[in-house]
């Protein structure tokens, strides 16, 4: 190719050329001292001109070791990172010029090397600005020669994998996109007799899938055909490839599908069986997402009875699966370092939550079996009853099996009845009893797998185990699964420790208050467990005594439970530092049981609560000088903290008063409130409210500075990313309101003027931020209906369909006392939105408080008296017959 005029610019100086091959020659030898060599690169990266040095030796040292030339290539892709935009252009021009002849490069590793610069390149300066690239791939892929169009489709796959936007974008002063040349090229390359080729086609075109550009959708018929042709490639990785595009096409284009279905399913079912593992993973995830694709059933129906016994052939236990490893892994070695996952807290949420439950999965790696499995509970959710005469058989074929070598597939026959838990409940509703009779004896199953999956298979139909409580049958039932998973809990596998744990858990948020009277038992099993187990299961012990403690509420706070209790939890609150990431669950367990024992923490609650103090104010130190804290700043503990401090506040009550009085609590919080981390303002913002309904006088000096920061959260532009905090925010202005009275005047209009457009365009906002809006709305008019009244017909009508939904509780009242207090100041602001003002005074069952049921009767029957001439019949004919009936009770 022509030398550019910026490559006549610039040449290396042999000095520099030198002593740089050098130091990357030390830096790849293992015995090297990389940090000094780590100092002196960054030395030379000063020079205006080291990257050009370094796109020299990748493209031009023919006379070094390739791994010299590779590690020039490597550390220039890591420094034009950040510093490529701000390189002086002949610079940028040189090295893009240098990089285009190296996608021809005899080397493999160099053009590959090559592919990558030039994916980071179009990445920082998009492809337009380089038309010679665009120029140099087409030709490299026009070529015929093999080295040039594998340099050329490495790089482009890059681009398509990392920035497919970029080729998406039309040319200026013209209609064409760089995709639009590629597509067909890529397409002809499906036909490649090289494997390479046809894999880095076929990965390319299927990341347009979910762009759809129109040269794609034009030419979806040609892209279909190719991947026929390619569904039976010796190469599994290509075959691998077809699989994931017909599942992104599924999920993302249905319609493109669906005249070929019969094809694609028959073909799916084929490939579900690939000997390559791999692939019948890829083909396996297509049935999950064609049952949550807008596609009939029907087309799916008639091949059941092929897919579902492969489905439960594939859900047994891989001979190389890692799981079969570790289910042999004794319950008293300590796990290392790199066992323990990483611990997530979820922050404090006031409301009704929209939030997923976990995947009640009890092991991580994603394979066939898991994938199977999850394929099987999609589909028994979408044919419920119709697949059981379909699988039982096999399932009761596999379980009927006693011998030690078909231990697997027992295995996964009770995996399968986990898995239809739910969606065939109706069809098995008649054997339940049968089926928790029969999983009770696994519970002590000799293989340690058939153990764990029976806790976990138990757990599914808990629901129906508590149920049945009631009758002689039921309640044995009930007995036995309670004791048979807290025998397992004290297994010696670790497997069926995490497991029957686990399960434990779902059980007791199933049983409430049915475990109260086996409280003994259960607390002395959990502490048997938290005395035995190591620390990656003590954090699903954690998690099983805070869910008991949600469960079964005050009835804990009993001097006999507690002295099984307290004892050993505190005992490890004691051994645990400041900075230990073990001590995030305990926070999480100790938050559950103040909530629960309610004024019985108070015994516990002076060290507990200072101790929260203590490691947010040394987080919030480690924030800007980690070393005088003597920890490095992990935002989890201050989260923790400030949600323990909650639990506290909640279980306290009044009580927590003196606690914080003598703290400086109030200062600490204001900063928590101020924190650039959404998720220490979401739990601060909780503690604002919590405090604000039980000690509002402490929070008095700083009320200014609280009711303005809460007031922000509402008025950001990044409201849909940080809708969590906002949502407390507006929870605790609304408590502080009723608290507080007049003195939240200052900030009304701020937070009204917020408010409103929230509940003007609720949709694609949470449930829960719209409900707290409308009952802080109506708090603060309640408290200053002098302020809000005259701007009541902006809102009304929004504010009323949001008063509509909102449950009958005590935050409920306080919004319909604003509400009358608006409509006494303002009769005339609310007659545009009559009819949604008597919906929402509809959506009552009952008003419990008598002066409040009054006072609503009040302004139904003044805006009657007022609206004469037949309007006030006229409005009662817009409303909905069940309203009217409810309104009835209002005498109007």
């Amino acid at each position: 190719m022509a030398a550019t005029a910026a490559e006549a610019a610039w040449q290396p100086q042999e000095g520099g050329f030198k002593e740089i091959c050098g130091l990357l020659e030390q830096q790849i030898s293992p015995s090297s001292d990389k940090s000094q060599i780590w100092q002196q690169l960054q030395h030379y990266s000063q020079f205006p001109d080291f990257n050009n040095y370094l796109a020299f030796i990748l493209a031009r040292a023919e006379g070094k070791p390739v791994e010299v030339r590779q590690a020039a290539g490597l550390l220039l892709k890591n420094n034009l990172k950040t510093a490529f935009k701000s390189m002086p252009l002949t610079n940028q021009e040189y090295i893009k010029a240098e990089l285009l002849p190296c996608l021809g490069a005899a080397d493999r590793q160099i053009r590959s090397t090559s592919g990558t610069i030039i994916s980071v390149i179009v990445e920082l300066g998009g492809v337009l600005g380089w038309p010679e690239l665009l120029h140099t791939l087409v030709k490299c892929l026009d070529s015929n020669d093999l080295t040039h169009m594998e340099g050329a489709m490495d790089a482009l796959s890059k681009i398509c994998e990392d920035i497919p936007q970029v080729l998406d974008v039309e040319s200026p002063g013209s209609s064409e996109r760089p995709i639009d040349i590629f597509i067909p090229r890529l397409f002809q390359l499906f036909q490649s007799p090289h494997a390479s080729l046809r894999k880095l086609a076929l990965g390319s075109v299927n990341q347009y899938i979910l762009l759809m550009p129109p040269v794609l959708y034009m030419s979806m018929d040609t892209y279909l055909q190719g991947l026929f042709v390619l569904a039976n490639d010796p190469s599994s990785e290509v075959r691998k490839l077809v699989c994931s595009a017909f599942v992104q096409l599924i999920e993302v284009r249905p319609s493109f599908l669906e005249p070929h279905l019969h094809n694609v399913i028959e073909y799916m079912l084929q490939v579900n069986k690939d000997p390559d593992d791999e692939v019948s993973l890829e083909a396996c995830e297509f049935w999950s997402a064609y049952c949550e694709a807008p596609l009939p059933p029907d087309n799916l129906r008639a091949f059941l009875p092929r897919l579902i016994p492969l489905l439960l052939s594939n859900m047994a236990y891989a001979y190389d699966d890692e799981s079969l490893l570790d289910a042999e892994e004794d319950g008293s070695l300590p796990d290392r370092d790199q066992d323990l996952k990483p611990h997530f807290h979820s922050s404090r949420f006031h409301g009704s939550d929209d939030a997923e439950d976990d995947d009640d999965d009890i092991v991580n790696i994603w394979n066939l079996r898991k994938c199977s499995a999850a394929a099987l509970d999609m589909i028994s959710n979408v044919f419920g009853d119709e697949i059981l005469p379909t699988l039982m058989p096999f399932v009761q074929s596999k379980l009927s099996a006693s011998d030690d070598s078909s231990w697997k597939e027992r295995e996964a026959a009770v995996l399968a009845l986990g898995a239809i838990a739910e969606g065939c409940i109706n069809g098995l509703y008649p054997h339940l009893s049968e089926i928790v009779a029969f999983l009770i004896p696994l519970l002590d199953d000799k293989f340690p797998l058939i153990r764990s999956i029976s806790c976990w298979t138990l757990s599914r139909f808990s629901k129906f185990i508590v149920q049945g409580v009631g009758h002689r049958v039921g309640h044995e039932h009930f007995e036995k699964v309670l004791t048979g998973l807290l025998r397992r809990i004290l297994d010696d596998n670790k497997r069926v420790q995490e497991a029957a744990c686990s399960a434990f858990a779902i059980l007791e948020e199933e049983a409430a208050d049915v475990l109260s009277p086996r409280l003994e038992i259960i607390l002395q099993h959990l502490m048997s467990a938290f005395g035995k187990y190591q620390r990656r299961n003590l954090r699903i012990v954690y998690d099983a005594i805070g869910t008991l403690a949600d469960a079964v509420g005050e009835e804990l706070n009993q001097p006999k439970y507690l002295e099984i209790l307290m004892p050993p939890l505190i005992a490890k609150w004691q051994q645990l530092s400041n900075s230990d990431k073990d001590l995030f669950p305990l926070l999480e367990c100790f938050t559950s049981i103040a909530q629960a024992l309610g004024s019985g923490f108070s015994q516990f609650a002076q060290p507990v609560f200072q101790r929260c103090l203590d490691i947010i104010q040394s987080q919030q130190l480690a924030k800007v000088d980690p070393v005088s804290a003597g920890v490095q700043f992990d935002k989890e503990f201050v989260v923790c903290s400030l949600d323990l401090l909650s639990g506290l506040t909640e279980g306290l009550g009044s009580g927590i008063e003196s606690l914080v009085s003598q703290s400086n609590l109030r200062d600490l919080l204001l900063q928590c409130c101020l924190d650039d981390g959404s998720d220490i303002r979401q739990s601060a913002f909780a503690l604002l409210g919590d405090l604000a309904r039980v000690c509002p006088v402490h929070l008095h000096p700083r009320l200014p500075e609280f009711l303005d920061v809460a007031a922000k959260q509402l008025n950001t532009t990044k409201l849909k990313e940080t809708i969590s905090v906002a949502n407390n925010a507006c929870w605790a202005i609304g408590e502080l309101a009723i608290k507080v009275n007049q003195e939240i005047s200052p900030v009304v209009m701020t937070v009204i003027s917020s408010l409103v457009p929230i509940l003007q365009h609720a949709e694609g906002l949470n449930k829960s931020l719209i409900e707290n809006s409308a009952i802080t709305l109506g708090r603060l008019a309640s408290v200053c209906p002098e302020l809000v009244s005259p701007h009541m017909e902006h809102f009304m009508q929004s504010w009323c369909i949001a008063l509509a939904m909102i449950r009958d509780d005590i935050e409920k009242e306080d919004a319909f006392r604003g509400l009358c207090a608006m409509v006494k100041a303002n009769p005339s602001g609310a007659l545009s939105s009559l009819v949604f003002l008597c919906r929402a005074i509809a959506s009552w069952h009952e008003i419990r408080n008598e002066e409040l049921h009054n006072e609503v009767s009040q302004v139904l029957l003044g805006y009657k008296q007022m609206l004469k001439n037949g309007a006030w019949e006229q409005c009662m004919l817009a409303l909905e017959p069940p309203v009217k009936e409810r309104l009835s009770k209002y005498k109007v």
